[in-house]
């Protein structure tokens, strides 16, 4: 049980990176418009965000991880989207009003707004795999396969987005969507390590208990 709630947690990171970083486009696109600029902005904002999560999640996943530090990440990153649905329109326009320059003004408030969730979304597959790690052996293939689920949340978030959610809401909407999908998975995490902590004998099969 405990694998495939780490695997449905991996996918919903995938979809909330990709649906975050295709509305950051719709964000932008009212102060510095939606040209090649501004998507190779937020484009390099995502790509560096996600490797400091990488590198950031493959450290912490060594000291004794579990399934409580990891519904930590989920909520830190739930946290740290509520600032661009705050004040996002409040720090474009500051930006739009020193800088002129539509490639280093989408860039600046893409870092802005964007990195930091993007670095904790991204410390989220590294630790992933580390959990679902049992041996040296089989580390390959398990990183292999939940590259593929987080890939493929990505691709789902992605056209689900583009296709259907930017027509049924609002921008500040969706990105409640992706707060709540992140604070579910905190709260799905946490839950999970509560009661597999609950089912775990005290005792192993080799002690003894005196009287």
């Amino acid at each position: 049980m405990q694998k495939l709630i780490v695997i449905l947690l991996a996918f919903s990171a995938g979809f909330s990176i990709m649906s975050f970083e295709l509305l950051g486009g719709r964000m932008l696109a009212p102060y510095f418009g939606s040209s090649v600029y501004v998507w190779g902005s937020i484009i390099t904002v995502f790509m560096l965000a996600l490797s400091l999560g990488y590198l950031t999640g493959g450290k912490l996943s060594v000291n004794k991880p579990n399934l409580a530090k990891f519904a930590c990440i989920f909520g830190i990153a739930a946290v740290a989207i509520l600032p661009s649905i705050f004040y996002s329109e409040f720090l474009f326009e500051l930006v739009f009003a020193w800088i002129e320059d539509p490639r280093y003004g989408s860039l600046v408030a893409a870092t802005l707004v964007f990195l930091i969730p993007s670095v904790v979304m991204g410390m989220i597959s590294p630790y992933s795999v580390r959990l679902l790690t049992v041996s040296t052996h089989s580390s390959g293939q398990t990183a292999g396969f939940l590259y593929f689920v987080s890939t493929l949340g990505s691709a789902i978030g992605t056209i689900m987005t583009s296709f259907y959610l930017v027509l049924w809401m609002e921008v500040s909407q969706i990105l409640w969507f992706i707060f709540g999908i992140l604070t579910s998975c905190a709260a799905l995490a946490f839950t999970t390590h509560v009661l597999s902590n609950k089912n775990t004998p005290v005792f192993s099969n080799n002690s003894v208990v005196s009287e």
